[in-house]
């Protein structure tokens, strides 16, 4: 026995030992060779040619390699030298490690994935062209998996196993109505891909036999485990998502959200059914059961009755092989090997070869001693029995403990990767919600401060309001003085009136006496000039007369010899007549005398009245200058209270227009509301009065009298201002917060115009240069936001909608037809001109597309035909237009989905007609067929609101409606195979280039994909508010939550 143990000592070890190397660069290069070695051994352990699923044990090991070089470089690496493109089997079973490693590998197997996108779609492509086998099974897995990369690439809060908390899965669409509305879009799309692999995979199965315990059904149902995985996390999110925006949304607009997730449910409940039923998933997984009827997203308490779905996997039985691990010989590379049959059947060799000196060799020796040796050889061969018995046993039980220890390392170092990846998701959530402690202690301190300032604005409320009531008896004094000065002013106007009376009597009184002395003054001296006149003719007679008695003197002295009687005669007569002449000449003196007396009487009584006159004018003129005095003091008081009973008009108006503004900012007035067709009346009364305001200080500045009036338009002024921003702040209250910030700045802005202008109509030289032309501009402004807010309907009169709805219907019908007029001239003018490949992609586009118009237009006679039907049930006696007017905003809806139809079939052929020419996008008409398939269920469910669930032609519009999606999904996948085919004859030719303009190349892309990328990020967010502005506008438009006229 010694010698036996002896010799079985000698044997060498078959245990291979690891020799440890160090030596700083060398050692790091031979742990990285051994990685690598290690992982190229598991990689084509678990993917390679034989129709087995994968083992878990190699598909762990991949898992750890990603976590240890935080990536999956080396797996790329080792996978890129498979011939996946030549074998199915090996691409299917290459598939699925890849899906083990994006779900459960490191975070950073995405990222280096997405470089290999490119390759995995094209093998995707070449696989789909079999229709049968592993080939159309691995096209569709290959298609799964780069949804899945792309998913977790534009949502990065996702992980690769989709486990996520109601609060990061609300971080995720980071509290945006648009990004979950996306999100759910892109779920939908995930979920689909899974559940196509689920049908392929089972209509590739003769679910007849019981497949699921072969080796090759084995292979194909392994995929599976990952799928269900996925499957029911995406199904509960879903679900959550749905519920979340069916809170934030109309129930109209997602209505394709429903009717996918029905459609979806269904398929998933029976799969998850058929899967739960066969052996294979009943050893490995736990399948969890969908409820009976989907969720109801229109009752939002089915949220609580709602219970996710949960998989539970085995921790012994993970996968097949484990059961028959003590069969296998290729566990492990470093297992104890069993020792070869050579050693056995080499026993001499171990105990020597020669036979003649061998006391074995028990054919040598002679029969007396023949029994104690066979004893003796039985005894021993019972003893070697027994060791190789012990020793296998042994080998067996190092060998089972070895693959329990590799396989507790290998959960180990994957729970330290959880861990780890725990610990760094706790640090976050713990600075998180540090950070979130930090903003509660400042929201806190703000809180307090704001009940502090809400304390003193209390206070400050409570002096303003004693102000106010001290203001307001100041204003009733003022009001008093004012009308106290109105009866002084007309006091004095009415003295005044009897001052200009009187003044007029005097200025009579004195052109009557200078009429009167003018009038003496000519007959005196028409008198004095006649008297003149018979003087001066008496003395011409006189002269006369005494020439004429000397020429009869001369004459009687020369006939004195003649005749003396003929002389005495004459003497006589002569001295008759000279007595005569001198009688007459002393009457004409006495005349001339009394005349003379009557004249200097005349005179005296003249001078005597013309100093009486005099007199009397000056001291008239007296009077009149102490009354012009006296009239100038009292209008000059009268001045002085016009100008104080206009001041204290400005003054009241200022008050008002900045208690007006005070309300803006007082926390009361928060609960204020108004409308926007109010404001718009009190803005025209305001405007109104304005220009009345304008007009009176005209009137004013040519006139001063004329101060009621403007006294008058100046407070109802101010009133009106001062209600125009109280009910403008009101109105802010009701609407989105980009307008309610506007019309804020529009409201303060006028209130401010007002306040400049009342400033400069307080003082005398400022009131000339008053300018009313910015507070106008201020309140068109406010009129201008208040007409863009109010509902559309309101602008029409009640006959219009019955017409606008014939016409919109009819512009629909028109631009339909001529939409498929234009796609037929495309497709001749195509036929024409294109060959090959772009004439078959232009055919098969147009061809897609007419029949979307067919569809769309099948689907608007079918609505007019429910329409009728609608309005004849439902207007009773009244008519048709009555119907529409009563019924205004479900024809308003009939307006907007019909413009949207019409002009989305106008749009989608422009971007056609763009496409067949080579100048436009294939995503352009993708985008175009998205959106008329929106309008037009916008339209169908415009048109079924009021209809009658039994009506024929509402059947006939589902039917329709349900041939539009179909026509909308023939045009995106008819653009999608043409851009795909367009695509395939751009092969990309580097053979000719140099490494240097390789590396250059490679560059300039990454720089671009870096550009895409911003550029896309950037597209998204502007996406997200064009939407946000597009239900702002639909729920102005609509009229959602429209208040009351008037505040509070």
């Amino acid at each position: 026995m010694d010698r036996v143990k002896s010799s079985m000592q000698q044997v060498p070890n078959a245990i291979p030992k690891v020799i440890r190397r160090t030596g700083g660069a060398n050692s790091l290069e031979l742990e990285k060779e051994n990685f690598e070695r290690g992982q190229a051994v598991s990689i084509n352990k678990a993917i390679n040619t034989q129709e087995v699923a994968v083992k878990e044990k190699h598909a762990r090991t991949c898992i750890l390699g990603t976590h240890h070089e935080k990536g999956a470089h080396t797996f790329w690496a080792a996978v890129n030298r498979l011939p996946l493109s030549s074998n199915a089997v090996l691409c299917w079973k290459f598939c699925h490690v890849f899906h083990k490693l994006l779900r459960d590998g490191h975070p950073n197997v995405i990222k280096d994935s997405m470089r290999n996108k490119a390759d995995l779609t094209d093998m995707s492509r070449m696989w789909g062209h079999l229709s049968e086998g592993y080939g159309k099974l691995c096209s569709i897995y290959l298609k799964l998996l780069i949804t899945k990369m792309e998913f977790h690439i534009k949502n990065p809060r996702f992980p690769g196993n989709l486990q996520m908390s109601n609060r990061q899965l609300d971080e995720a669409g980071e509290n945006d109505v648009n990004n979950f509305f996306q999100l759910t879009v892109e779920m939908f799309d995930y979920l689909e891909c899974e559940l196509n692999l689920f049908l392929g995979v089972f209509s590739s199965l003769d679910m007849s036999r019981s497949v699921s315990v072969t080796a090759a059904g084995q292979c194909r149902l392994a995929p599976l485990i990952q799928v269900i995985l996925d499957s029911s996390h995406l199904y509960d999110y879903t679900v959550k998502l749905l519920f979340k925006l069916h809170s934030c949304l109309p129930a109209d607009t997602l209505q394709g959200h429903r009717d996918r997730f029905q459609e979806q449910f269904k398929k998933l409940k029976s799969l998850f059914y058929r899967s739960s039923n066969l052996q294979y998933f009943k050893r490995l997984i736990q399948i969890p059961q969908l409820p009976e009827n989907p969720p109801n997203f229109l009752r939002a308490s089915a949220l609580s009755e709602h219970i996710s779905p949960v998989v539970v996997i085995p921790a012994e039985s993970s996968s097949p092989e484990l059961e028959h691990v003590v069969e296998t010989d290729d566990l492990v590379d470093t297992d104890v090997p069993v020792l070869p049959p050579a050693l056995e059947t080499k026993f001499d060799d171990l105990f020597g070869t020669s036979a003649a000196i061998d006391p074995f060799n028990f054919n040598s020796q002679n029969g007396m001693r023949k029994d104690d040796k066979d004893r003796l050889i039985e005894q021993l061969t019972r003893e070697i029995q027994a060791l190789k018995d012990e020793l296998d046993s042994f080998r067996l039980e190092s060998g089972r403990l070895c693959q329990a220890l590799r396989g507790r390392v290998n959960e180990l170092e994957a729970e330290l990767a959880e861990q780890s990846h725990l610990r760094l998701q706790a640090a976050g959530e713990s600075e998180f919600l540090k950070a979130e402690l930090d903003d509660l202690r400042r929201v806190r301190e703000d809180t307090e401060k704001e009940q502090r300032s809400l304390t003193e604005i209390e206070k400050k409320a409570q002096a303003n309001e004693q102000r106010y009531t001290k203001l307001k008896e100041k204003y009733s004094e003022l009001v008093q003085s004012h009308a106290d000065l109105l009866r002084k002013n007309a006091e004095v106007t009415r003295q005044m009136t009897v001052a200009r009376a009187a003044q007029d009597e005097v200025d009579a009184v004195r052109r009557e006496m200078q009429e009167k002395m003018k009038a003496a003054q000519e007959v005196a001296d028409r008198q004095e000039r006649e008297q003149l006149e018979q003087l001066q003719e008496l003395q011409r007679e006189l002269v006369s007369s005494r020439t004429e008695l000397d020429s009869l003197k001369t004459t009687m002295a020369l006939s004195q010899q003649a005749s003396s009687e003929v002389l005495g005669t004459q003497l006589v007569t002569l001295e008759s007549e000279k007595a005569e002449l001198v009688q007459s000449l002393s009457k004409v003196e006495a005349e001339l005398a009394v005349r003379g007396e009557e004249l200097e009487r005349v005179q005296s009584s003249l001078a005597t009245e013309r100093e009486s006159g005099v007199k009397t004018a000056e001291a008239l003129q007296n009077q009149l200058n102490e009354k012009e005095s006296r009239e100038q003091s009292l209008e000059s008081q009268l001045v002085t209270a016009r100008w104080s009973s206009l001041q204290g008009a400005v003054e009241e108006a200022e008050k008002i227009i900045r208690d007006s503004l005070a309300q803006i900012d007082d926390p009361v007035h928060i609960s204020c509301t108004s409308s926007a067709d109010y404001l718009a009346t009190r803005c025209q009364a305001s405007l109104g009065c304005i220009d009345r305001l304008h007009s009176a200080r005209e009137a004013f500045l040519a006139d001063n009298t004329g101060v009621s009036e403007l006294v008058r338009v100046v407070t109802q002024c101010g009133h009106l201002v001062g209600d125009t921003i109280v009910q403008g702040s009101a109105t802010s209250h009701m609407v989105p917060v980009e307008q309610a910030d506007a019309l804020s700045e529009s409201v303060k802005a006028c209130g401010a115009e007002a306040l400049t202008m009342l400033g400069q109509m307080k003082q005398q030289d400022s009131l000339t240069a008053a300018d009313n032309g910015k507070l106008k501009a201020a309140l068109e402004a406010i009129l201008a936001t208040a007409e863009k807010l109010r509902p559309r309907g309101l602008e029409l009169q009640q006959g219009e909608l019955g017409d606008l709805v014939e016409q919109e219907m009819a512009a629909t019908s028109a631009a339909v037809e001529s939409a498929a007029t234009r796609i037929e001239e495309m497709l001749n003018k195509s036929r024409a001109v294109d060959t090959g490949i772009k004439m078959e992609v232009n055919e098969r586009i147009l061809a897609s597309c007419t029949e979307l118009m067919r569809a769309i237009k099948e689907l608007v006679l079918s609505s007019k035909n429910l329409q009728r039907d609608i309005v004849e049930s439902g207007r009773g006696a009244a008519s048709m237009k009555e119907f529409y007017a009563k019924n205004s905003r479900w024809t308003e809806g009939l307006i907007s989905a019909s413009k949207a139809v019409g002009w989305g079939a106008t749009v989608m052929v422009d971007a056609a007609d763009l496409v067949v020419q080579g100048k436009g996008k294939f995503e352009e008409l993708m985008v175009c067929s998205h959106e008329i398939a929106a309008s037009t269920a916008q339209l169908v469910a415009a048109s079924k609101v009021k209809a009658d669930k039994d009506s024929g032609n509402l059947h006939r519009l589902q039917q329709a409606s349900r041939g539009v999606t179909q026509a909308t999904a023939a045009v995106v996948a008819s653009t999608k195979s043409g851009k795909s085919q367009i695509e395939e004859t751009d092969t990309m030719d580097f053979s000719s280039m140099t490494l240097t303009q390789i590396k250059r190349q490679e560059m300039d892309a990454q720089v671009l994909v870096l550009e895409l990328e911003t550029r896309l990020q950037k597209e998204r967010e502007r996406l997200g508010e064009l939407r946000k502005k597009h239900y702002e506008l639909a729920g102005v438009a609509e009229g959602w939550g429209e208040p009351e006229e008037g505040t509070g």
